[in-house]
């Protein structure tokens, strides 16, 4: 089979991967409705059934009204320049100081050998060819020394923050002297969302596998439970207690950059920029913890906003397309993260998968920004889409 789209590989990573495995990684929290909604927001009608306004800011520091739906869909529609040379389009961007190739990174996704032998190895060699960014997990089976042999590459290292603090401090120590350039905090985590599919399924790491980071601190192991091996590891290790104190705590042990990952709100925005965090990360962990949160390109423009360009702000979840991508810039964000893509590829094809899953991205964005009259990101502005909302204010307007 041709694989023409990243889409079409996760029906092949369905077939080959146990099920267990297959529902760990494609699932979401409880009616998995955040996790239809990252999707469809980028391409589905709204539907103004239920809507409110809120205050908002542009990067340029002008005030604006948001007009939103509770529970409806973010479709933005582009409207393309012409007749503009567009032979020559260049990509390229810098995050935190690095020059990539593209502004399409690989998300953290943990445990990626449950998808192939290679697993963390085989997609920091396919981030490192493409010229992008890969984010190690915490919780990857491969460990930060382990990914950093592979070669040279840029690559952000995932944190948990564990009860341990010395623990915690350890392995940032580690992703340190092994060459990691950031660290991406994630946030959204102080309890494990509920993920029936792992209950039902009685999830656990397969036992020829560990949480390699921890596997030398009698952390890389999960018992069996009569519920979520998972969600019964994290209960017993993750720090609930977590707070922007430990910002600050983090900043003091480390000089690596700290990218906050999981704020879906203004107010949070705001409180990561005072803070001091290097940049943020719009995410709703792949619709895995609170259902019922907006998808992540609805929050964007709201978080981007709040930030008035003091900080990057990325987007991680629902990405699938170039056209979701150029959405996304378009909207403010500075980049995209990439998941589940990476995931399924890496089950159907390996290194392999994951290469073909970043040019085709990488494909598709080029063409959209040629078609769209952009040959640089900076040309790429809120001007290039229009959502229904302003769609349905410039008629009225008439």
């Amino acid at each position: 089979m041709e694989i023409t789209n990243v889409s079409e590989y996760e029906p092949i990573a369905k077939e080959k991967l146990p099920k267990m495995v297959y529902d760990y990684y494609a699932s979401g929290a409880e009616d998995q409705w955040t996790l239809k909604e990252n999707r469809e927001a980028f391409f589905q009608d709204s539907r103004f059934s239920l809507v409110y306004t809120r205050p908002y800011w542009l990067q340029d520091g002008r005030p604006c009204w948001m007009v939103g739906n509770l529970g409806g869909r973010y479709l933005a529609r582009f409207r393309p320049r012409i007749l503009i040379d567009v032979s020559k389009i260049d990509m390229t961007t810098t995050i935190l100081g690095f020059k990539i190739s593209m502004p399409i990174m690989i998300a953290p996704t943990a445990m990626q050998k449950m998808a192939h032998p290679e697993g963390e190895y085989a997609t920091a060699r396919a981030a490192s060819s493409a010229g992008t960014i890969m984010t190690l997990s915490s919780w990857a089976t491969s460990s930060v020394e382990e990914v950093a042999s592979t070669g040279p590459g840029i690559r952000f290292f995932q944190l948990y923050v564990y009860r341990d603090r010395n623990v915690v401090a350890q392995l940032v120590r580690r992703a340190e002297r092994a060459g990691f350039k950031a660290i991406a905090l994630t946030v959204d985590t102080p309890r494990l969302g509920r993920r029936e599919a792992d209950i039902k399924n009685r999830f656990t790491l397969p036992p020829f596998l560990t949480l390699k980071n921890f596997e030398g601190l009698d952390l890389g192991k999960m018992d069996k439970s009569d519920d979520s091996g998972l969600a019964s590891y994290v209960a017993g290790q993750i720090d609930r207690t977590l707070s922007w104190k430990d910002v600050k705590w983090l900043q003091s042990i480390t000089s690596l950059p700290i990218l906050v990952k999981g704020v879906l709100t203004a107010e949070d925005a705001s409180l990561a920029i005072q803070n001091k965090a290097a940049g943020i990360i719009v995410s709703n962990h792949g619709a895995r913890q609170l259902d019922y949160v907006p998808a992540t390109i609805t929050a964007l423009e709201e978080v981007v906003g709040a930030a008035r360009g003091r900080v990057p702000v990325f987007l991680d979840g629902g990405v699938r397309r170039g056209t979701d991508v150029f959405k996304a810039l378009a909207l403010g964000a500075s980049g995209v993260f990439i998941g589940r893509p990476v995931l399924f590829s890496l089950a159907a094809e390996g290194e392999a998968g994951v290469r073909k899953v970043l040019k085709l991205l990488r494909d598709e964005f080029e063409l959209t920004m040629a078609l769209s009259g952009c040959i640089s990101l900076k040309d790429i502005t809120r001007n290039h889409i229009i959502t229904p909302a302003e769609a349905k204010h410039s008629i009225s307007r008439l």
